[in-house]
């Protein structure tokens, strides 16, 4: 069984309102609920544990109902970090039937079904892929306030979600993790220290990560797009 773990316990700071980001609305509907669709229609995904503040676990389960999404199998609070509420994840997944776990940031809702499906296939065959968008800007590399270098761009990537991994592989990085480290933003990171090499899936630039009012605006413009 393949599972996703959607981390979306995250408050938003920057996004400077009263509600956590993804519960904001994109054209009438939460964010949240848009990335949970895009695995529900995904066939290589038979179940989505979604990790939540705590304080907005109480009732899911009833408004994914309203949403009809029926893999939705559990939503466990998350941690005090981002790596804190993907281990809380993990541990709510049944070991016993685990295949793959493709991790997905709950603001992301412009993952595709195929991007997602390709990963996890890339995983199956690799133990480790994740999903890679190419850089388009050209990057410095600074230090003590100059420029120390020019990166070249052919060999740069955007780490992007799912990333998918083999469960106890995931499952071994994380023992070696200490998930209160702020700057562990993603899985990749954990399993590249244990020496297995992760291979890159090419996604789209439009699966942007909503983290501010600018990203808001451009998420409409991106759904009027697709509709």
């Amino acid at each position: 069984m393949n599972v996703a773990i959607i981390a979306a316990a995250g408050q938003g700071t920057r996004m400077r309102g009263n509600r956590a980001k993804q519960f904001l609305e994109l054209a009438g509907t939460p964010i949240i609920i848009h990335t949970l669709r895009s695995f529900e229609l995904c066939e290589a995904i038979q179940e989505i544990i979604l990790v939540l503040p705590a304080e907005d676990t109480a009732g899911f389960l009833e408004i994914a109902e309203r949403h009809r999404l029926k893999k939705l199998w559990k939503i466990v609070p998350g941690g005090t970090t981002r790596a804190a509420s993907v281990l809380k994840g993990l541990m709510a997944v049944r070991s016993a039937t685990a295949e793959i776990i493709a991790v997905h940031d709950g603001v992301r809702p412009f993952v595709t079904p195929d991007e997602i499906t390709r990963t996890v296939e890339a995983a199956e065959v690799h133990d480790a892929a994740i999903l890679v968008a190419a850089v388009t800007d050209t990057i410095k590399e600074v230090s003590n306030g100059v420029v120390a270098k020019t990166l070249p761009r052919t060999a740069l990537r955007r780490a992007l979600t799912p990333q998918c991994f083999r469960f106890e592989l995931l499952r071994r990085a994380y023992e070696h993790a200490d998930v209160l480290d702020p700057e562990l933003t993603d899985e990749s990171s954990l399993v590249e220290r244990l020496g297995v090499k992760v291979t890159i899936v090419e996604g789209s630039s439009r699966n942007i990560k909503i983290t501010g009012p600018e990203d808001l605006a451009l998420g409409e413009v991106l759904l009027k797009e697709s509709g």
